[in-house]
């Protein structure tokens, strides 16, 4: 490669070392070799090796391109999206991680009252019209303090229960009934080692359905302790079925 690292340098730099000779044919790896080297990953293992482990993973799922549409990247990204919200709850976590621009444009499309000016055009995906957004770090305590106080004075006209500018625009196959049966459905939302639970049986009016007295929520509380590691390692036998 002219100007830059042969293939197999970024390979050896992206996953800590070169397969066995076995195991390449050109510049195909066989897929064995991922799921024997990332099996298990060490209890003590450091950021880069989690980083090395993540990309295997990672070229685990994608290794068949034809599957790829396959799987449900909306409902991967809300549940390590409500995970990591789970873990900023704890009174000892100050940062938030996770797909925040999907949080912002929720936040932004439900309350709007507090979206930022100038944003007007609807752009696809909708996450991303607000997506050039950066809010100043000027006065962040006053900011605080003043949105605070905006949120205790909210009332009902300021929280739309359906965002009508959203429904207007989207494109008619979303609003089928085949596939608003999958979004309105109450299930699990899996990201690794990581499950939440879509309770959308408590917000179908929000979502154009009629509201039923929503079965008792589901207590996942001891999935939350599960990071994929060491025993509590259990999601590759059970996305192996």
């Amino acid at each position: 490669m002219e100007g830059g690292k042969p293939a197999w340098q970024w390979f050896e730099d992206l996953f800590g070392e070169l397969p066995p000779e076995d195991c390449i044919d050109e510049f195909t790896v066989s897929y064995a070799w991922f799921q024997n080297r990332f099996r298990v990953m060490p209890n003590d293992a450091t950021e880069p090796t989690v980083q090395v482990y993540a990309r295997g993973y990672i070229m685990m799922l994608v290794a068949d391109l034809d599957g790829l549409g396959k799987y449900s990247w909306g409902s991967a990204t809300l549940s390590w999206l409500y995970r990591c919200l789970c873990r900023v709850a704890n009174r000892n976590v100050k940062n938030l991680a996770g797909p925040l621009a999907l949080l912002q444009s929720w936040i932004f499309w439900r309350f709007p009252t507090f979206r930022p000016r100038r944003f007007d055009v609807i752009l696809w995906p909708l996450a991303s019209r607000w997506g050039r957004y950066m809010s100043s770090s000027d006065e962040k305590g006053p900011r605080v303090i003043a949105t605070r106080h905006r949120l205790d004075r909210l009332r009902v006209d300021d929280m739309p229960y359906s965002a009508l500018e959203v429904i207007q625009v989207v494109h008619p196959d979303i609003l089928r009934p085949e596939h608003t049966y999958l979004w309105k459905s109450t299930t699990a939302l899996i990201y690794f080692s990581s499950i939440e639970w879509h309770q959308v049986d408590r917000v179908l009016s929000q979502l154009g359905g009629v509201q039923h007295i929503p079965e008792p929520a589901i207590n996942i509380d001891f999935l939350l302790s599960k990071d994929g590691r060491g025993p509590t390692r259990w999601f590759p036998e059970v996305f192996a079925t």
